[in-house]
C-alpha cells in the first residue's frame, strides 16, 4: 500500500534559535510543516508515528544543534501496568463524569484553563491567551480531535484534555484542571483514562509528547510502563523505572 505523502513534497521550515524551555543554558530550535485543510488526520498520523507534535494547525519536532534530549514517548496501553497507585487514583476520581463528546471549545473550558494557567504556569507563554486562541488551539488543524471533559456530581467541569485521535493511538495535546482539586491527581488521572479510553477503542498506544530525562517537569513520564521510546532505530521500549513521589502532578504533554 503507498503511503498518502510518499509521491508529495512537504515544505519544512525551521524556527530561529530559542532558550530551551526544559534545560537552562540551553537553546532549542524546531522543524515544523503546516497543515493544509483536508490533509490534516493522516499527516498527523504519519509525523506524529515519526516524533513531531501537533499545535493548533502545525506539526513541528525539536532540531537542535548537538542536543537530542527530547524524545518521543508513547505508552504501550495493551500492556500497561495497573499498579496499585494507578487504581487507587481512578477509585479516588470514580465519581466523575467523563464524556468525549465536546469538538469545540467553550468559555466554560477557557475559564477552567485560565485559572488553572494563573495558578500552575503563571510565567508560562500561555498566559494571558485570549478566548479566540484557545478556540484556534481546540479547533484548527481539521484533525480527529476532542476535548475529553471530567465534570464532578453536580455537573461542574474540574478537568479537560485536549486529544488527537490517530490510527493507532490517542495523542494527548495538553490538559488542564481545576487547581482546588489537586489532591485528586488529575494530572495522573486524565493519562490513565486515556489509557482506558484507548483500550476500549482497540487502540494500541497513548502518545505523551516529549520525554527529557533531565527535566524535573517532563522526567514524571517513565512512570507510566511499558514505555516505548522513538530511536534512530525506531520504537524502543524503555525499561528505566523513576523513582518520583506519587503526589506529584506534572501535565505539559509537548
Amino acid at each position: 500500500m503507498t503511503h498518502p505523502f510518499a509521491t508529495k513534497q512537504i515544505p519544512f521550515f525551521l524556527t530561529a534559535s530559542a532558550p530551551c524551555p526544559y534545560l537552562p543554558g540551553r537553546f532549542e530550535r524546531k522543524v515544523f510543516t503546516r497543515i493544509e485543510v483536508g490533509e490534516g488526520p493522516a499527516l498527523n498520523d504519519a509525523l506524529t508515528h515519526a516524533g513531531f507534535r501537533r499545535s493548533q494547525g502545525v506539526l513541528y519536532r525539536p532540531a537542535c544543534e548537538a542536543c537530542d534530549a527530547c524524545k518521543s514517548v508513547r505508552i504501550d496501553a495493551e500492556a500497561f501496568e495497573w499498579k496499585r497507585r494507578w487504581r487507587k487514583i481512578v477509585n479516588r476520581n470514580r465519581d466523575w463524569h467523563v464524556s468525549i463528546d465536546a469538538q469545540t471549545a467553550t468559555m466554560e473550558q477557557f475559564d477552567l484553563l485560565t485559572r488553572y494557567l494563573d495558578s500552575r504556569h503563571g510565567d508560562g507563554d500561555m498566559v494571558g491567551m485570549s478566548f479566540g486562541e484557545y478556540v484556534m488551539m481546540v479547533e484548527d488543524g481539521a484533525q480527529r480531535t476532542h476535548v475529553t471533559e471530567y465534570r464532578d456530581g453536580d455537573g461542574v467541569l474540574r478537568a479537560a484534555a485536549l486529544t488527537d485521535v490517530l490510527k493507532d493511538g490517542l495523542s494527548l495535546i495538553y490538559s488542564y484542571f481545576d487547581p482546588d482539586w489537586e489532591r485528586r491527581s488529575p494530572g495522573a488521572y486524565m493519562i490513565l483514562d486515556a489509557i482506558r479510553q484507548a483500550e476500549l477503542a482497540g487502540l494500541p498506544f497513548v502518545y505523551l509528547g516529549y520525554w527529557v530525562s533531565k527535566s524535573r517537569k517532563m522526567s514524571y513520564k517513565v512512570q507510566y510502563q511499558p514505555l516505548q521510546v522513538l530511536t534512530p532505530s525506531g520504537w524502543q521500549p524503555h525499561a528505566e523505572l523513576a523513582n518520583h513521589d506519587e503526589d506529584e502532578e506534572y501535565d505539559d504533554f509537548a
